[in-house]
């Protein structure tokens, strides 16, 4: 064994070793450490089967059902008082550590591409569980092991996660808006979610800003201001306290998670009314965080070996004690201690800035965590300030303490959405304690009609003189927003012909405008929306294009999707959902520092597509002649609107030569004769130049390739169409 013993940490012969020395570990060469350039396509794959435990069968929204609701909420509600120990719960209860453990998970959401949020369960892995702001909630999560493993499969760690922090609420006296199971939970880090370009925690703010006080200039499509928080730095900017820079710095950081001034009051005060910050002691003291600490640590974090380092001496992050007089209450105190009070800086015993009142009397002071005859001095972060001295959330402070009824409602309903915001439609959303009442954030979509003659609707469409290209590229453009990251956009609700969407520049408003005018009186007479209207005729131009190639064709088609109004629609939220870019249509809005190639490797992984399923599509398009404006950029076929293969077998045929023509454009030039035969863009070249890409290629460039081409663009054109229908789902 001798030549194995440097596994443990002792000398061995690393040339005896029968592991792959390194390669499992981040010390591993790989292709993208040779090769950095390369485009990664590993984000295509993530979450697949292999690496979920489950069974092939199990289907979690099924399971979820069986749950004894009540039961659970009954649990969570009694380990909120049942005090641990090992990690002992402040003042005898657990909600303010409960209610962080769920607002970081769900805070983390953000509406720039949908990604992030409490969703999936991804705080239990890389890096969320060893962000800096994250500090103990592993602690959290221990806590709350023994109620998962009671409930099994039946109860996913993503829906624990959040429930706690609403649990917590309403034991200590909140009454809240409601709650929705229903959230599946991954088995792998979400490594398509980019947090930022900073390879230290914590680094300064200004390498995310193009101007730090200019804080709409934050790095899209990121939302906290530096690497490892969930918003803001609580110290001030940088570190630096200034209440009214921290202001802005959280009006961007709340409007890019979807919350308007008064839900960021609201979310501010109510968060900080309960609860407390943990900094009585010394920071560097910590051990590692949970993914760097050693094996026996069994991924608990931020443990300190020299110290207590728990109760009133626990060290999360910098700044020490409560913000009001009663922290294991929902009440009004929250206001009473910052507007009653002036307020200077001061140091916590971790170093970090916060703010202490100037004057208080003994009686307005909580309590210690642990003895609850000894006063100890409340504090403010920069953050709470910034809702004192900024006159826009002063006017909130004041008008939420006037009334501390519509405080509370408003609050419970700001709670709700942080929670539910990247859980899509409410028909998601199971269990006894979902509200009746529609929210216009869950982009309500009422229920369409589905008795109506679909085949004679078919033939009015296909007597209706739309071109197979206008049918194709209307119905991609409106099912393309859909985003699995949060389960928005998609053809069900058609707001493809509301405002904004309808005069996005990638929708071709005027092209749109005039197909939308043939096919809605179609819609109208047959007694159809124009959602079920729209994809009908995407599908008959793709069976069209088949049978010009020499295929029958029949997609599936469900009736059923709906047709929203702008009543219903958040119009400035529909924002983030334009496209800035559609690589399968070869479009870019302008010119961005990403390539086209990865704009379209993101768009596929938010669509939910697999590489393959981004291939086909790529070559289905280009073939069909449904380009953004008629462009011929990657139009490799003298079939134009033919369902074949020539994209790819023109795309890797050695008779033609690819020159570059400045920017993003290229020729395809004949070899033998110099003559230019097409034109391409880098989305076009990468299926030949990405290794991955061109095996794809080749598959479908093959001489058998054509019935397997069809058959395979039509189920991930159908996937497209429907990935929005969560009403044909479990």
């Amino acid at each position: 064994m001798d030549d194995l013993t440097h596994v443990g940490g002792q000398p061995g012969s690393a040339g005896k070793c029968p592991v792959m020395h390194g390669a499992l570990t981040e010390t591993g060469d790989s292709v993208s450490r040779w090769w950095p350039k390369t485009l990664k396509l590993d984000i295509l794959a993530q979450h697949d089967t292999r690496t979920d435990p489950m069974s092939k069968g199990f289907d979690y929204r099924t399971e979820v059902r069986s749950l004894d609701f009540e039961a659970v909420k009954a649990d969570v509600h009694a380990l909120m008082t049942d005090s641990q120990p090992w990690w002992p719960a402040d003042w005898g209860h657990y909600g303010g550590l409960m209610i962080r453990l769920s607002w970081h998970a769900a805070g983390s959401y953000r509406a720039g591409d949908g990604r992030g949020g409490g969703a999936h369960g991804n705080q239990r892995f890389a890096p969320l569980n060893s962000w800096p702001d994250n500090a103990n909630l592993d602690k959290a999560r221990r806590l709350l092991w023994p109620i998962k493993k009671k409930y099994g499969n039946k109860l996913s760690w993503a829906d624990l996660i959040v429930l706690a922090g609403n649990v917590a609420y309403d034991s200590m006296g909140l009454k809240t808006f409601g709650f929705g199971f229903g959230r599946e939970d991954i088995w792998h880090p979400e490594t398509d979610v980019y947090w930022g370009a900073e390879r230290e925690w914590l680094a300064p703010s200004d390498q995310r800003y193009g101007d730090v006080d200019q804080p709409e200039t934050m790095e899209n499509p990121l939302s906290a201001v530096q690497m490892g928080l969930i918003y803001v730095n609580p110290e001030g900017v940088n570190g630096v306290p200034d209440p009214q820079k921290t202001a802005d710095q959280v009006r961007e950081t709340f409007e890019r998670m979807g919350m308007d001034d008064e839900e960021t009051a609201a979310l501010t005060a109510g968060g900080h009314t309960v609860g407390k910050c943990h900094g009585n002691g010394d920071k560097a003291l910590l051990g590692e965080e949970p993914e760097a600490a050693p094996l026996d640590d069994q991924g608990f974090g931020w443990i300190n070996r020299e110290q207590r380092g728990i109760g009133r001496d626990a060290v999360t992050g910098g700044p020490e004690g409560a913000w009001t007089s009663n922290p294991t209450v929902f009440d009004d105190g929250y206001f009473k201690m910052l507007l009653d009070h002036e307020w200077e800086i001061t140091t916590s015993p971790a170093g970090a800035k916060q703010w202490k009142p100037i004057e208080i009397a003994e009686a307005d002071m909580p309590v210690d965590v642990e003895d609850m005859t000894t006063p100890r001095m409340p504090m403010m972060t920069d953050a709470d300030m910034a809702m004192k001295v900024d006159p826009i959330y002063r006017s909130y402070m004041e008008k939420f303490r006037a009334d501390p009824a519509y405080f509370r409602d408003t609050f419970a309903r700001a709670w709700f959405k942080l929670l539910h915001r990247d859980m899509g439609p409410k028909v998601r959303y199971i269990g006894p304690d979902v509200p009746a009442e529609d929210l216009i954030w869950q982009d309500p979509i009422p229920e369409g009609p589905t008795g109506y003659d679909v085949a004679a609707l078919k033939a009015a469409i296909a007597g209706s003189g739309l071109s197979l290209q206008d049918m194709v590229a209307t119905a991609w453009d409106s099912a393309r927003t859909y985003r699995g990251s949060d389960l928005r956009g998609g053809a069900n609700g058609a707001r493809i012909r509301l405002a904004p969407q309808k005069d996005w520049a990638g929708n071709e408003p005027a092209r749109l405008a005039r197909v939308l005018s043939v096919l809605q009186p179609l819609a109208d007479q047959a007694g159809a929306s124009i959602a079920d209207t729209i994809v009908m005729a995407g599908n008959l131009g793709v069976e069209q294009a088949a049978k010009a190639a020499g295929f029958d064709l029949e997609l599936p088609f469900h009736p059923g999707r709906g047709d929203a109004t702008d009543e219903q629609t958040d119009a400035d939220s529909f924002r983030y959902l334009e496209p800035l870019a559609d690589g399968f249509r070869n479009w870019l809005k302008k010119d961005y520092v990403v390539t086209p190639e990865e704009m379209l490797l993101d768009r596929s992984q938010l669509m939910g597509l697999t590489a393959p399923e981004m291939t086909v599509l790529v070559g289905g398009l280009r073939a069909m002649g449904a380009n953004h404006d008629g462009s011929k950029d990657g139009v490799f076929t003298d079939r134009e609107g033919a369902l074949t293969t020539d994209f790819f077998v023109n795309l890797t045929d050695m008779a033609n030569r690819w020159v570059p023509a400045g920017g993003n454009h290229y020729q395809i030039v004949d070899r033998a004769t110099g003559q230019q035969k097409w034109t391409a863009t880098r989305v076009d070249l990468v299926f030949g130049s990405n290794s991955i890409l061109r095996a794809y290629a080749e598959l479908y460039a093959q001489d058998d390739a054509g019935q397997k081409f069809v058959d395979d663009f039509a189920a991930a054109w159908t996937k497209v169409m429907e990935a929005d229908r969560f009403d044909l789902r479990s």
